[in-house]
Protein backbone atom coordinates (compact mmCIF):
# COMPACT_ATOMS: atom_id res chain seq x y z
CA UNK A 1 0.00 0.00 0.00
CA UNK A 2 2.81 2.42 0.84
CA UNK A 3 4.41 1.84 -2.59
CA UNK A 4 1.17 2.88 -4.32
CA UNK A 5 0.98 6.05 -2.18
CA UNK A 6 4.56 7.00 -3.07
CA UNK A 7 3.86 6.28 -6.73
CA UNK A 8 0.78 8.48 -6.55
CA UNK A 9 2.80 11.32 -4.94
CA UNK A 10 5.49 11.01 -7.60
CA UNK A 11 2.98 11.05 -10.45
CA UNK A 12 1.17 14.06 -8.99
CA UNK A 13 4.45 15.97 -8.68
CA UNK A 14 5.31 15.12 -12.31
CA UNK A 15 1.83 16.27 -13.32
CA UNK A 16 2.28 19.52 -11.39
CA UNK A 17 5.63 20.19 -13.02
CA UNK A 18 4.24 19.81 -16.50
CA UNK A 19 0.79 21.33 -16.04
CA UNK A 20 1.00 24.00 -13.33
CA UNK A 21 1.57 27.59 -14.35
CA UNK A 22 3.61 29.99 -12.26
CA UNK A 23 0.41 31.58 -10.97
CA UNK A 24 -0.98 28.19 -9.95
CA UNK A 25 2.23 27.34 -8.14
CA UNK A 26 2.19 30.67 -6.29
CA UNK A 27 -1.48 30.26 -5.34
CA UNK A 28 -0.77 26.73 -4.12
CA UNK A 29 2.15 27.98 -2.02
CA UNK A 30 0.02 30.75 -0.53
CA UNK A 31 -2.48 28.08 0.50
CA UNK A 32 0.49 26.26 2.11
CA UNK A 33 0.12 23.18 -0.09
CA UNK A 34 3.30 21.15 0.29
CA UNK A 35 3.31 19.89 -3.31
CA UNK A 36 3.39 23.42 -4.67
CA UNK A 37 5.99 24.54 -2.12
CA UNK A 38 8.22 21.63 -3.12
CA UNK A 39 7.70 22.43 -6.77
CA UNK A 40 8.69 26.07 -6.27
CA UNK A 41 11.71 25.06 -4.18
CA UNK A 42 12.89 22.43 -6.67
CA UNK A 43 12.52 24.83 -9.57
CA UNK A 44 14.36 27.81 -8.06
CA UNK A 45 16.68 26.43 -5.36
CA UNK A 46 19.68 25.90 -7.69
CA UNK A 47 19.58 29.49 -8.98
CA UNK A 48 19.02 30.93 -5.52
CA UNK A 49 21.73 28.74 -3.99
CA UNK A 50 24.20 30.35 -6.40
CA UNK A 51 23.20 33.75 -4.99
CA UNK A 52 23.67 32.47 -1.44
CA UNK A 53 27.09 30.98 -2.26
CA UNK A 54 28.31 34.37 -3.48
CA UNK A 55 27.64 35.87 -0.06
CA UNK A 56 28.82 33.04 2.18
CA UNK A 57 32.17 31.53 3.05
CA UNK A 58 31.06 27.91 2.79
CA UNK A 59 28.26 25.70 1.57
CA UNK A 60 26.74 25.17 5.02
CA UNK A 61 26.22 28.88 5.65
CA UNK A 62 24.88 29.27 2.09
CA UNK A 63 22.36 26.51 2.82
CA UNK A 64 21.34 28.34 6.01
CA UNK A 65 20.79 31.52 4.02
CA UNK A 66 18.82 29.57 1.39
CA UNK A 67 16.59 28.03 4.04
CA UNK A 68 15.97 31.37 5.76
CA UNK A 69 15.33 32.98 2.38
CA UNK A 70 12.77 30.38 1.36
CA UNK A 71 10.95 30.83 4.66
CA UNK A 72 10.73 34.55 3.86
CA UNK A 73 9.64 33.79 0.30
CA UNK A 74 6.81 31.50 1.46
CA UNK A 75 5.77 34.00 4.15
CA UNK A 76 5.71 36.91 1.68
CA UNK A 77 4.54 35.24 -1.53
CA UNK A 78 1.09 36.76 -1.06
CA UNK A 79 2.77 40.17 -1.57
CA UNK A 80 4.15 39.24 -5.02
CA UNK A 81 2.22 41.37 -7.51
CA UNK A 82 3.13 39.57 -10.75
CA UNK A 83 4.93 42.73 -11.87
CA UNK A 84 8.32 41.58 -13.09
CA UNK A 85 9.81 38.14 -12.75
CA UNK A 86 9.23 35.86 -9.79
CA UNK A 87 12.87 34.78 -9.99
CA UNK A 88 14.08 38.39 -9.70
CA UNK A 89 11.77 38.99 -6.74
CA UNK A 90 13.08 35.86 -4.99
CA UNK A 91 16.72 36.77 -5.75
CA UNK A 92 16.20 40.12 -4.03
CA UNK A 93 14.87 38.32 -0.95
CA UNK A 94 17.93 36.01 -0.98
CA UNK A 95 20.34 38.95 -1.28
CA UNK A 96 18.62 40.71 1.62
CA UNK A 97 18.68 37.51 3.67
CA UNK A 98 22.40 37.10 2.95
CA UNK A 99 22.99 40.72 3.99
CA UNK A 100 21.10 40.09 7.24
CA UNK A 101 23.40 37.13 7.94
CA UNK A 102 26.40 39.34 7.17
CA UNK A 103 25.17 42.11 9.49
CA UNK A 104 24.60 39.56 12.25
CA UNK A 105 28.29 38.67 12.06
CA UNK A 106 29.54 42.23 11.40
CA UNK A 107 30.96 42.65 14.91
CA UNK A 108 33.80 40.29 14.16
CA UNK A 109 34.84 41.98 10.91
CA UNK A 110 37.61 44.55 10.60
CA UNK A 111 37.02 47.75 8.61
CA UNK A 112 39.67 50.18 7.37
CA UNK A 113 39.16 53.64 5.90
CA UNK A 114 39.90 54.23 2.22
CA UNK A 115 42.42 56.96 3.06
CA UNK A 116 44.68 54.23 4.45
CA UNK A 117 44.91 52.42 1.11
CA UNK A 118 47.54 53.78 -1.25
CA UNK A 119 47.40 51.63 -4.38
CA UNK A 120 44.64 51.98 -6.96
CA UNK A 121 43.52 48.83 -8.70
CA UNK A 122 42.27 48.34 -12.25
CA UNK A 123 38.60 47.88 -13.03
CA UNK A 124 37.21 44.53 -11.96
CA UNK A 125 35.92 43.99 -15.50
CA UNK A 126 39.55 43.92 -16.76
CA UNK A 127 40.65 41.54 -14.02
CA UNK A 128 37.97 38.93 -14.66
CA UNK A 129 37.57 39.08 -18.45
CA UNK A 130 39.06 35.65 -19.23
CA UNK A 131 37.66 33.71 -16.28
CA UNK A 132 34.71 31.35 -16.30
CA UNK A 133 31.87 32.02 -13.84
CA UNK A 134 32.79 28.99 -11.72
CA UNK A 135 36.42 30.19 -11.50
CA UNK A 136 35.33 33.62 -10.31
CA UNK A 137 32.95 32.01 -7.83
CA UNK A 138 35.76 29.89 -6.38
CA UNK A 139 37.98 32.96 -5.97
CA UNK A 140 35.20 35.08 -4.46
CA UNK A 141 34.56 32.32 -1.90
CA UNK A 142 38.12 32.81 -0.64
CA UNK A 143 37.50 36.47 0.25
CA UNK A 144 36.86 37.46 3.88
CA UNK A 145 33.15 38.13 4.57
CA UNK A 146 33.36 41.94 4.48
CA UNK A 147 35.28 42.00 1.20
CA UNK A 148 33.03 39.33 -0.34
CA UNK A 149 29.82 41.11 0.64
CA UNK A 150 30.82 44.51 -0.71
CA UNK A 151 32.31 42.95 -3.85
CA UNK A 152 29.07 41.06 -4.53
CA UNK A 153 26.89 44.07 -3.84
CA UNK A 154 28.94 46.47 -5.98
CA UNK A 155 30.35 44.41 -8.84
CA UNK A 156 27.64 41.76 -9.18
CA UNK A 157 24.39 43.22 -7.82
CA UNK A 158 25.11 46.79 -8.96
CA UNK A 159 24.54 48.64 -5.67
CA UNK A 160 26.22 52.03 -5.24
CA UNK A 161 28.60 52.64 -2.32
CA UNK A 162 25.95 54.86 -0.75
CA UNK A 163 23.38 52.03 -0.93
CA UNK A 164 25.90 49.51 0.41
CA UNK A 165 26.76 51.79 3.30
CA UNK A 166 23.08 52.22 4.18
CA UNK A 167 22.29 48.50 3.96
CA UNK A 168 25.33 47.36 5.95
CA UNK A 169 25.49 50.21 8.47
CA UNK A 170 28.99 51.27 7.43
CA UNK A 171 30.43 54.42 5.86
CA UNK A 172 30.77 54.90 2.11
CA UNK A 173 34.55 55.07 2.58
CA UNK A 174 34.50 51.71 4.33
CA UNK A 175 32.52 50.27 1.42
CA UNK A 176 35.06 51.65 -1.06
CA UNK A 177 37.92 50.31 1.04
CA UNK A 178 36.39 46.86 1.27
CA UNK A 179 35.89 46.81 -2.52
CA UNK A 180 39.46 47.90 -3.22
CA UNK A 181 40.83 45.30 -0.83
CA UNK A 182 38.60 42.62 -2.35
CA UNK A 183 39.86 43.45 -5.84
CA UNK A 184 43.45 43.51 -4.62
CA UNK A 185 43.06 40.13 -2.95
CA UNK A 186 41.36 38.70 -6.05
CA UNK A 187 44.25 39.98 -8.18
CA UNK A 188 46.72 38.20 -5.88
CA UNK A 189 44.68 35.01 -6.03
CA UNK A 190 44.58 35.25 -9.83
CA UNK A 191 48.34 35.75 -10.00
CA UNK A 192 48.89 32.75 -7.71
CA UNK A 193 46.58 30.68 -9.87
CA UNK A 194 48.53 31.59 -13.04
CA UNK A 195 51.84 30.44 -11.53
Amino acid sequence: MQYKDNLFDLSSVIYLKTMASEKEIIKGCIKKKKKYQKLLFDQYAPVLMAVCMRYSHDRQSAEDILQDGFIKIFDNLKKFRFEGSLEGWMKRIMVNTALNHYRANLKSLYHQDIDEISDVLPSSKDMYADLQAKDIMALVQKLPPGYRTVFNMFDIEGFSHKEIAAKLGITENTSKTQLLKARKMLRRLLEDQEK
